[in-house]
């Protein structure tokens, strides 16, 4: 077999590399080592910043998106017993996020990929690769192989793509919290029509959504807990706890369908490309969630490989090829200082002392209080042009 673009993994970075490619006439294959039905169900990211909701209208792929997503025009940051928003209409003109699924993302991706007659394997199994360094580099994959002229890794953070390179190449930056986020997908109508940043001698709490009818909630726990340490009941209670803190304020509670915990974690590998290899999203890069910017950042690196692959392909030029990876990582150090940023001005560390307390208390009076810290808050929240 043959194509001019192998992708590894059909998460949104691959699934929508494949989609931009095939409206710019460039062949792709797809291979996941997941089944679809797992690819399409697993809940992950759900707030999409105003340029990943431009990209998906524009590339056709946005008419769900536009018809049940829920576009948000602010924040709230909640502390010290009161609720402060962040106006996004105010601070940020004509700039927005929207609450909408990675999962209906990936719907909506793959179900076009498949009317466009798009090569898209499930449950593709030992996935390797091999020339790098060459004009033709290829693919092996179940006893079959796939010739290419570019590779393209989106994988995530335990792919294949990643490890393909030879040691040494990269430079590895990371950084483990030491805290995690205990994640819940409930049956109850959401109990504020906005998300809630919550900072209280407790923990972190977040009260996000999916749907109208279908709300996500977020606890900082321990690092290294257990799900299994988290009974239903416990869940409400904390969150109550936590979210309670403004007065007249009730949180709903409801059946809780899925729950898991997730580390926190951030990770940069550069250079995002080796040869003709070219990573995009958690293969080369993880952000703790606090900022909302993993699935934003791996459309972004999308949109500038689209870029550099089309330049190369019609024109034959390899300029934007060369320079994908210093394109992409300006934005990713960016999102990566943002999410550092809202990580640590909202978490309770154990090792902070009161000094460190106040510093963080003074801080959030700070964005809550003065419109140019404020706007630095939403124009980075709802991402950078």
């Amino acid at each position: 077999m043959r194509t001019q673009v192998g992708i590894i993994g059909a998460g949104p970075a691959g699934l929508l590399l494949s989609h931009l490619l095939h409206l710019r006439g460039i062949s792709s294959v797809v291979l996941e080592k997941r089944s679809r039905d797992h690819v399409e169900r697993r809940v992950r990211a759900g707030v999409l910043e105003q340029g990943t909701v431009d990209t998906l209208v524009e590339a056709g792929v946005g008419e769900r998106l536009l018809r049940e997503g829920l576009p948000h025009h602010g924040i709230e940051l909640r502390y010290d017993g009161a609720g402060h928003r962040i106006p996004f209409e105010k601070l940020v003109p004509g700039r927005r996020i929207t609450v909408y699924g990675q999962q209906e993302v990936v719907k909506d991706l793959i179900a076009a990929r498949l009317a466009a007659g798009g090569d898209v394997r499930f449950e593709v199994e030992d996935v390797a690769l091999h020339g790098l360094e060459t004009e033709r580099p290829y693919l092996t994959f179940g006893g079959e192989r796939l010739d290419c002229d570019v590779i393209a890794g989106c994988d995530g953070f335990h792919g294949v793509s990643r490890p393909s390179i030879p040691e040494g190449v990269l430079s590895v930056y990371e950084r483990e919290y030491p805290f995690a986020w205990l994640g819940i997908l409930a049956r109850v109508a959401p109990s504020s029509e906005e998300l809630i940043y919550t900072r209280t001698e407790r923990g972190f709490a977040l009260h996000s959504m999916r749907t109208p009818e279908v709300s996500r909630f977020y606890l900082q726990v321990p690092a290294g807990e257990r799900v299994e340490e988290w009974p239903d009941e416990r869940i409400w209670a904390e969150l109550k706890a936590r979210l309670e803190s403004v007065p007249g304020f009730a949180l709903a509670t409801g059946e809780i369908m899925e729950k898991g915990v997730t580390p926190m974690r951030a990770f940069v590998a550069e250079p995002m490309q080796y040869g003709r290899l070219y990573l995009a999203g958690d293969a080369a890069h993880i952000v703790p969630p606090t900022g909302a910017k993993g699935l934003n950042l791996a459309v972004a690196d999308v949109r500038v490989l689209t870029r550099a692959l089309a330049a190369y392909f019609e024109h034959g030029s390899a300029g934007l090829l060369d320079g994908y990876s210093r394109a992409c990582l300006r934005r990713v150090w960016r999102a990566q200082h943002f999410s550092w940023w809202m990580t640590t001005l909202l978490h309770t560390f154990e090792d902070d002392d009161a000094y460190a307390r106040r510093l963080q208390l003074s801080y959030l009076d700070y964005v809550t209080s003065s419109e140019a810290a404020a706007t630095t808050l939403a124009e980075n929240y709802v991402g950078m042009p």
